[in-house]
């Protein structure tokens, strides 16, 4: 039985990878007649959200930390595993074991693409206890909702950064409040937050033990 879960739980081939980026970029290309920027900002585009695609039948087969962790490297983030120090960034590399050996601990979307259309790859995820936001493009107020209302993610959570997400407002901070075990937040470059004394103080009254550190002009 072991063998067949770690079969299982083996990350799909390079090729295989290598097979989807020239079946997305065929596509794309056939639609542009002479390349363009906005053609070149159109693949990358739905390149992104190719790489986001929930595959419930995948999170089935391998488990929520397993398709978790591809769905995450396939989009540039890292991975820490519970018991271990080492990150996990090369998706082919994904470590291999009996179905459910592997549990994340904490994710760093630091200059990934995850998106919106991705995040109920964290619905499963019952062990996640620091997770970074750094220069995400696509990160937007959306986002921090939909985090805010997973159940595991609201017991289980103590950390979050966000630094340089310009699509996050004062109304995605707010959504935060639903992370009732959330004690430290750092904030940074965030061009979207407008007011943020009275994000501040909403927060702080819904969570008394949260810390804020806070460098938004």
């Amino acid at each position: 039985m072991r063998t067949n879960q770690r079969r299982r739980c083996a990350a799909p081939g390079k090729g295989e990878v290598m097979k989807l980026l020239a079946k997305t970029a065929k596509a794309v290309c056939a639609s542009q007649k002479t390349p363009s920027l906005g053609g070149r900002r159109q693949f990358w585009g739905w390149l992104n959200a190719v790489f986001n695609k929930v595959d419930y039948e995948r999170i089935k087969a391998v488990g929520p930390d397993r398709a978790a962790s591809e769905w995450l490297l396939r989009c540039g983030a890292k991975v820490r595993y519970q018991g271990f120090d080492r990150w996990q960034h090369d998706y082919n590399g994904l470590p291999v074991g009996p179905l459910g050996r592997y549990k994340i601990q904490a994710i760093d979307a630091t200059e990934s693409c995850i998106m919106y259309r991705g995040f109920d790859h964290l619905d499963g995820l019952k062990h996640v206890e620091e997770i970074k936001f750094n220069r995400c493009m696509y990160i937007e107020d959306a986002c921090m909702e939909r985090l805010s209302k997973i159940e595991n993610l609201q017991d289980s959570l103590r950390r979050v950064e966000l630094i340089s997400c310009g699509n996050v407002t004062d109304k995605g901070i707010i959504a935060l409040h639903h992370l009732r075990n959330l004690n430290h937040l750092f904030l940074s470059d965030l061009p979207g937050v407008k007011e943020k004394e009275k994000t501040v103080e909403r927060l702080t009254t819904a969570l008394p033990d949260l810390v804020i550190e806070l460098d938004v002009e």
